[in-house]
């Protein structure tokens, strides 16, 4: 055992006692090997100077944390102005009238048609939960917590609406995929 490593230990035995550098991360890890353009890995080191916890940062904020963070978040816009985001749901796609637009990979506005109330989507919440057994636990803890949220923030009178103006793309799309090549 002269390098620290009790090399009888199997691996993930408690009996394993490697001396060293502390472990980056207090929770079960793995070295992965990993072939990243330059330019991703210049914005890695942007972000912290250890490419391990780049990652673990740019994962996390991308796809959340499984830390039991919720689905439903008030993200400030504006001071004091804050949106509704939520992630990723199929079982909001049942409700055919409301669009997700995604904003980051995973997070998602909620878009109601012009002159759609916002109690209209509570109702349609509601309706969702209660009638909607074969539902997974985590799509209904997002229906439940967003339903609850905006319960409140109705009650408390703090709502109002704002519209988004959005542009048709997919004909600049598919212009695109016809251009010729340029010399």
């Amino acid at each position: 055992m002269a390098s620290g490593v009790d090399v009888t230990a199997k691996r993930g035995d408690a009996r394993a006692q490697v001396s060293g550098r502390p472990p980056k991360f207090d929770e079960p890890r793995r070295p992965v090997t990993v072939t990243l353009p330059e330019r991703i890995l210049r914005k890695l080191g942007a972000i912290d100077g250890d490419r391990a916890k780049a990652i673990v940062k740019v994962t996390e904020m991308v796809a959340g944390r499984d830390d039991g963070g919720r689905p439903v978040e008030l993200v400030e816009a504006s001071p004091g102005r804050s949106l509704i985001v939520v992630g990723r749901s199929e079982v909001l796609h049942r409700i055919p009238w409301l669009e997700l637009a995604e904003v980051s990979p995973g997070r998602h506005l909620l878009v109601l048609p012009s002159g759609t109330a916002v109690d209209s989507l509570e109702i349609a919440l509601l309706d969702l939960v209660e009638h909607a057994r074969e539902i997974a636990s985590d799509e209904r803890d997002l229906l439940v917590d967003l339903r609850e949220l905006l319960g409140r923030l109705r009650r408390e009178r703090r709502t109002s609406k704002a519209e988004i103006i959005f542009f048709d793309t997919r004909a600049l799309r598919h212009q695109a995929r016809k251009a010729p090549p340029r010399a």
